[in-house]
């Protein structure tokens, strides 16, 4: 399924001589009918390159680059009929510099989303803190005891088992493993710095819920769904600690928790 800019995000000159190619290249086709598997084959090859293109032109435009929907259906269909109107060397140029165009406009706007969401997690940190009951550690973890435990602290070699809920500031679930047939199982040590400092805080049968810095989770890179520079909401309740020796069989896997 792809996704289109609204029609507010893209400049009106733009919006108004895209619809008009649009209508102006489908009209002499309003008639054809799809008759035969034939004719149902080749009319699904050409809505499916079109629905490949549809989505170049709108990505492409909400960069803010400039696209003539008219010639983009030229192109193709004299590209169809071999009379192209520019030789392979001169359609890869434009296309290289295009390219080149584009992957400069996704760095700003990759910039600047990332300033706005750091600046949104930094002060949602900063409110959170102030909350009655929130711990904050050296580190710039936040913590909030909502059931405290009395079982054991674990140790770093420990492997721990949880049911955590993760999300962003904003409240989007991005990971829950709350009711899970299979336990969610890890060693420690393999973890975000922010849930190995975090859990070793915890004593079996608690349950915390922290607010992690984006120093304490993924930092600059995106995973997921969650963008860069992104401060973390988790609640994990701690399950089960089980000492190394004590294990049989453990499959061999890092822990991002939520998307590792």
């Amino acid at each position: 399924m792809k996704t289109r800019m609204p029609t507010s995000f893209i400049p009106k000159s733009i919006t108004v001589a895209t619809c008009a190619a649009l209508f102006v290249s489908v009209a002499s086709f309003a008639g054809t009918s799809l008759k035969t598997d034939a004719d149902k084959t080749s009319y699904s090859i050409g809505a499916s390159i079109g629905n490949y293109i549809s989505g170049q032109v709108y990505n492409q435009v909400e960069l803010g680059s400039e696209v003539n929907v008219d010639l983009v259906v030229q192109g193709f269909v004299d590209a169809l009929k071999d009379k192209q109107q520019l030789t392979d060397e001169e359609v890869l140029t434009y296309l290289n510099q295009r390219a080149e165009q584009l992957n400069a406009a996704r760095t700003v706007v990759a910039e600047k989303q990332m300033a706005e969401t750091k600046k949104a997690s930094a002060a949602y940190l900063a409110e959170n803190q102030k909350k009655s009951g929130v711990k904050v550690t050296a580190s710039g973890l936040q913590y909030e005891v909502l059931t405290q435990g009395k079982g054991h602290k674990p140790n770093p070699e420990d492997v721990v088992t949880v049911e955590y809920v993760g999300t962003l500031i904003d409240g989007t679930e991005f990971e829950n493993t709350v009711g899970r047939k299979e336990p969610t199982r890890f060693a420690l040590m393999s973890v975000i710095p922010a849930w190995e400092e975090g859990l070793k805080l915890m004593p079996v049968g608690s349950k915390y819920r922290f607010v992690v810095p984006a120093s304490l989770a993924y930092g600059t890179e995106a995973v997921g769904i969650i963008p860069p520079e992104s401060a973390l909401i988790f609640e994990i309740e701690l399950k089960n600690i089980e000492k190394p020796s004590e294990i049989k069989e453990m499959k061999n896997k890092k822990m991002m928790p939520a998307h590792g």
